[in-house]
């Protein structure tokens, strides 16, 4: 029992003050009620297809492909590789660090990794459509030129920046929590 409220004291924290905030504004405290529960629905939406696309992955490919088109010797294959994958995803952010968590079970590159995250998070399609038709060509070609080499620079500082101890610790959380 005692682990169970380990793990959760900041869930049941934050729960215990959104019913304080109820108790002292009633309005405020149900339309923060409501749109944790929102968050909720999004998120039970987004989630299931993301790990049923991930076991798919896991299973469909093996992880001598991922090595070879994404691993150390992958090159400029890699890095291009990692932008479309982050590029063509849908969902929120949050739906990107389960596919991480996979590539690196399968030997991905540390930086094409993270540059597979810059990518969902910046250049996704969708986005770049919408820019096009909201904000014109030339400002959504634009940011997409300078967010491309962006990501590839702050994921190889990001890369350097790191000691092959910590990435390589990097990899073993992430393949426990796989597991």
């Amino acid at each position: 029992m005692m682990v169970l409220l380990k793990r959760y004291r900041v869930f049941l924290a934050t729960f215990g003050l959104v019913l304080i905030m109820t108790l002292i504004n009633r309005p405020l405290g149900l339309e923060a009620l409501s749109i944790t529960g929102f968050s909720l629905k999004e998120m039970l939406l987004v989630i299931p297809p993301v790990f049923i696309l991930l076991g798919l992955l896991d299973v469909w490919v093996p992880r001598d492909t991922m090595i070879k088109y994404m691993g150390e010797g992958s090159g400029l294959k890699g890095i291009l590789l990692a932008f479309f994958i982050g590029s063509a995803a849908a969902g929120p952010l949050y739906g990107a660090f389960p596919v991480a968590g996979v590539f690196m079970k399968k030997g991905v590159k540390f930086s094409n990794i993270l540059i597979f995250i810059g990518a969902w998070s910046t250049t996704k399609i969708p986005m770049l459509l919408f820019e096009s038709t909201a904000l014109g060509v030339k400002f959504a070609m634009t940011r997409l030129l300078i967010d491309i080499p962006g990501i590839i620079l702050i994921a190889y500082a990001s890369s350097k920046a790191l000691a092959p101890k910590e990435i390589r610790q990097i990899y073993e959380n992430a393949e426990t929590m796989i597991q």
